[in-house]
């Protein structure tokens, strides 16, 4: 016997991301950092797209800003989207007192990341939070460092560690869980909207 035949309903793997236990949390897009990464601008496109999906579901949207008196605001059309970010010296976005106390009250136990840079704040952030006990997602589209080499090599150490490559379009999909319904349509029509441009 297993669990899809022990189960009367639908069974669900723990392992995908769900809209009820899963946040998303992006880290430092900012203005003056985002014009020298690599793949910016399709960055901030899958990361709009994943803030817009995770507001569909009522979702626990985080983020973070590196020393913005330095780096600048979160950069548009991302910063419209978002209330004031909370700002941290620290590489990783654990260091941030708070940030995350919501998230057991709600039971959210994962955490879909993006952002940048990846071999940084990303990578650091990450290792944190599994050693914390989170599942980290991470979104391989939506993260990105200045050189590519950096990213490739941060995300082997982050999966190594324990951490789950996925896409945009993946995540998107999984917070939906299923067809038919205008929350779908919604989200189908922000991923034609990639594929359109």
């Amino acid at each position: 016997m297993n669990a899809l035949s022990e189960s009367p309903g639908y069974f669900r793997s723990p392992l995908l991301m769900s809209r009820s236990d899963t946040a998303l949390l992006l880290i430092d897009l900012q203005e003056r950092l985002m014009p020298v990464i690599d793949q910016a601008e399709s960055i901030v496109e899958n990361v709009q797209r994943l803030v817009l999906t995770a507001q569909l579901f009522d979702m626990s949207v985080l983020g973070t800003e590196q020393y913005p008196k330095g780096l600048g605001p979160t950069v548009e059309p991302l910063h419209s989207l978002l209330n004031d970010l909370p700002t941290k010296l620290t590489f990783s976005a654990c260091g941030v007192d708070g940030l995350l106390k919501e998230l057991p009250q709600r039971a959210i136990h994962k955490l879909l990341l993006v952002g940048v840079e990846a071999h940084v704040c990303v990578q650091q952030t990450a290792l944190d939070l599994l050693a914390a006990g989170f599942d980290v997602y991470i979104a391989v589209d939506a993260i990105g460092s200045r050189f590519p080499l950096e990213k490739d090599i941060s995300l082997r150490r982050m999966e190594n560690a324990g951490a789950v490559l996925t896409t945009t379009e993946a995540a998107m999909f999984e917070w939906c869980e299923h067809a038919g319904d205008d929350l779908f349509k919604q989200v189908s029509r922000l991923v034609r909207k990639k594929h359109a441009e």
